[in-house]
């Protein structure tokens, strides 16, 4: 983590040979032309899917091991092992993604946020107002939290570099084809289902330490962000999503989540937090100091437990 905050992943380096998630994704797409056709029927193409994942799965699973078993052997190994894991976290270039949409709104208005957090979010961003996007890029923040930082480290410290691998292989699955579109209502079935499970003990998670970074910061209430976590996390659309949301609306004091439309189609959400709907830049700020703290909460957990194993052994 502090490998990742520090330096992020270099884009010379991604330009030359790209990103494991990329790989990853490459790996999906064509999973997806060989496996998926559309002149199948709708079980077929869910067998498909589920074939899909479990190749996928074996595929990243044991590349993974045999590099981690492989450069344990070395000196230094878990120096080369924890470079590798800090590919599969993103606290860098979440911060910076979710501070961009805050300049481009205070330097461009409405127009240049629009611009900015369509990077970053799934929605239609056209119609979005400036309160609309800062909403947005606040919901993303919180939600990204999640399945950015937290989950991935959740499953490293469970399964080492395979389980965070694994954990993205899902959870980049699910970004591509967990849609229900007529495409992939039936192949990404799977992949969708086994996003929502295994994200399921770090969005609850994630929303403890976002309550906790506000009982830290002077400009948030954690019992608003605790009441507003416990009334409506249940409630959004998705089974994890609503949890860091509604903790973070809760914090702010604002309302986030509610109607929204994707490619045109528009979806009634549940509300997160009670709090105003009005949001702007300054709103955005505040959720990334709220972030930086419980961001700093997860190193320091980290560190601990640590230095606690080494002193037991």
């Amino acid at each position: 983590m502090l490998i990742e905050l520090c330096f992020g992943y270099p884009e010379r380096l991604q330009r030359v040979i790209g990103h494991p998630v990329t790989w990853i994704g490459r790996l999906i797409a064509l999973l997806d032309r060989w496996l998926n056709r559309e002149t199948a029927g709708p079980q077929t193409r869910r067998s498909a899917g589920i074939v899909a994942l479990l190749v996928l799965l074996e595929i990243v699973g044991v590349i993974a091991f045999v590099v981690q078993h492989a450069l344990l052997r070395l000196p230094f190994g878990i120096v080369a092992v924890g470079l590798l894991a800090s590919t599969l976290v993103a606290q860098r270039s979440l911060h910076r993604h979710v501070a961009d949409v805050a300049s481009a709104l205070e330097k461009g208005g409405v127009t240049s946020g629009r611009a900015a957090v369509a990077h970053i979010v799934g929605r239609d961003t056209a119609g979005l107002d400036a309160a609309g996007v800062a909403r947005a890029a606040i919901e993303s923040l919180a939600e990204n939290f999640s399945d950015a930082i937290v989950a991935p480290i959740f499953w490293m410290v469970i399964g080492g570099l395979p389980g965070a691998a694994l954990y993205k292989a899902i959870n980049t699955a699910d970004s591509m084809i967990g849609h229900r579109t007529p495409r992939y209502a039936a192949f990404g079935w799977a992949a969708a289902r086994l996003d929502d499970l295994v994200n399921l003990p770090a969005s609850r998670l994630s929303a403890l330490l976002l309550i906790a970074a506000a009982a830290l910061s002077r400009d948030a209430s954690a019992g608003a962000a605790w009441r507003a976590m416990r009334r409506d996390g249940a409630r959004h659309r998705s089974p994890n999503a609503g949890y860091p949301e509604a903790a973070m609306a809760g914090a702010l004091g604002l309302s986030l989540a509610g109607p929204r439309s994707y490619g045109g189609v528009q979806v009634d959400d549940a509300l997160m937090g009670d709090g105003r709907r009005e949001a702007g830049a300054a709103d955005i700020r505040r959720a990334l100091a709220l972030y930086r703290i419980a961001d700093a909460i997860v190193i320091a957990l980290l560190a601990v437990a640590t230095i606690l194993l080494i002193a037991r052994a």
